[in-house]
């Protein structure tokens, strides 16, 4: 079947990461100090309490949960609380900077309203453990010529790749939107493209329910 390639300013150069999980040697007992510490740890602590899931069970849940959110419910018993962290939009934040900002505010304003939830403490060994998330960037052979080449490569390369592109660029990396939408934009010329894909939740979806989504809205703007 006869394709029209079009041509494109840049290629598309695939990346994958490794993880690695660290522990950051602070806890907290409180609410208060919950609050305090989530203020003062790198963002890479901020990112891995808020996308470990989504990192660790790639194929499975397509809502990562919150782990400030499931602490303070499982450990505190503060199920409001839990429920509130829950649904925090992470879409909504365009650098861990507001996320961080977010949750901390979240936390502070639920402590001024119910005074006694302060004086609740974790028993010794369910404090809450920061961790960070510390990912090592790796090229891979993948590099795309046209709108179609992008396509075929998509369909194949690994989640970790298409995770690397749709959340860390956007979130750690602070780029105004997900890699596969800037180049779609810049260097394609297909801004409707490029809007569509970045209005899509990716945390609604699991990963290979996302690569899917992807495909279908490439697959349909190649199609006209």
């Amino acid at each position: 079947m006869n394709r029209a390639v079009q041509s494109i300013k840049t290629p598309f150069r695939f990346f994958t990461r490794l993880h690695l999980t660290e522990l950051t040697g602070l806890k907290a007992a409180s609410l208060v100090e919950l609050a305090r510490l989530i203020r003062e740890v790198p963002g890479s602590s901020i990112y891995h309490h808020t996308h470990r899931f989504l990192q660790q069970h790639l194929y499975l849940s397509p809502e990562p949960p919150n782990d400030f959110a499931y602490w303070t419910t499982g450990v505190l018993g503060e199920e409001r609380l839990g429920e509130i962290l829950a649904s925090i939009d992470t879409m909504q934040f365009k650098d861990i900077r507001s996320l961080r900002e977010k949750i901390s505010e979240t936390l502070e304003d639920y402590v001024n309203a119910h005074p006694k939830v302060s004086l609740k403490f974790a028993d010794p060994g369910e404090e809450f453990h920061f961790m960070k998330s510390v990912s090592f960037v790796l090229p891979t052979s993948h590099s795309a010529a046209s709108l179609e080449d992008f396509t075929d490569i998509l369909g194949k390369i690994t989640i970790d790749s298409i995770y690397y592109h749709i959340f860390e660029a956007r979130l750690r990396l602070e780029k105004p939107t997900n890699d596969f939408s800037l180049w779609l934009e810049q260097s394609c010329g297909r801004p409707e493209l490029a809007n569509e894909i970045g209005r899509l939740d990716p945390y609604t979806r699991t990963m290979e329910g996302l690569r899917k989504a992807l495909l279908d809205i490439l697959r349909k703007g190649i199609a006209k």
